[in-house]
């Protein structure tokens, strides 16, 4: 479900094209002379708003495909590090080396990662803050690679399960690696996407939300202020973005 202020977005985008359509049949007498006020212009912030609109959609939706793609990944590592404890303790490994293993796998087992086992919704935004999820994801992994060196150190670990063998574990590491670090990638350009989404409809002066506010006031001044073109646009309302 879309955020109250994602909504908010749309609607000053279709609020910006209603008022531009309303301003196109005032004809000729509709001619401020402020660049910015103009036809050509209102219709170039238009159409600069909707794929500004377009384009956090399709950067959310990329985030939250990597997201769940972790998700996956990351599903079975603790019962799989258990297994490998298990599986190091019927080999000749010192008690020091299966303490050692074991540590490392009592350190993944408590780890809590955000939303780890449910995917999210692919429509849902992208959260403002990654740290937390990330930093517990970032973590799995160093205990992972914990667990990886210690059964490399014992020449007795050789088992015959693939999911065992340590050239498996190493690839998943770099997998597990990789899709964290995609995480990571998706939520920069998320969070750039809507700092350009937020310039581009609430900048100071040039954003969508200050150029209609002074497209308004001068239908106002042409028209006056009891005039039926006033009216006609004085309830079209834009909201200003909340920091």
């Amino acid at each position: 479900m879309a955020s109250t202020s994602e909504t908010g977005n749309a609607k000053n985008v279709a609020n910006l094209q209603d008022l531009i359509s309303f301003v196109t049949g005032y004809g000729a007498t509709y001619n401020p002379t402020k660049n910015a006020l103009k036809l050509p212009q209102l219709t170039a912030l238009a159409t600069a708003s909707q794929t500004s609109l377009a384009d956090v959609i399709t950067k959310n939706t990329a985030y939250n495909n990597k997201v769940n793609d972790r998700v996956v990944a990351f599903s079975n590592l603790k019962s799989l590090s258990t297994r490998l404890i298990n599986a190091f303790q019927t080999t000749d490994a010192t008690t020091q080396k299966v303490a050692d293993a074991k540590a490392f796998n009592k350190k993944m087992q408590g780890v809590r990662a955000s939303a780890i086992t449910t995917p999210i919704d692919p429509n849902a935004p992208a959260p403002t803050t990654i740290s937390t999820s990330q930093q517990s994801y970032d973590q799995q992994i160093q205990h992972l690679a914990g667990i990886i060196s210690v059964l490399q150190s014992e020449p007795s670990y050789a088992p015959n399960e693939i999911d065992l063998k340590i050239v498996t574990l190493t690839a998943k590491q770099a997998d597990l690696t990789a899709k964290n670090n995609g995480v990571a990638t998706a939520y920069t350009n998320i969070s750039n996407s809507r700092i350009s989404r937020d310039t581009t409809l609430y900048g100071t002066d040039t954003g969508l939300f200050d150029i209609a506010t002074e497209v308004k006031k001068y239908v106002k001044s042409v028209f006056g202020a009891t005039s039926p073109q006033f009216a006609q646009v004085k309830g079209i309302e834009f909201t200003k973005k909340k920091k």
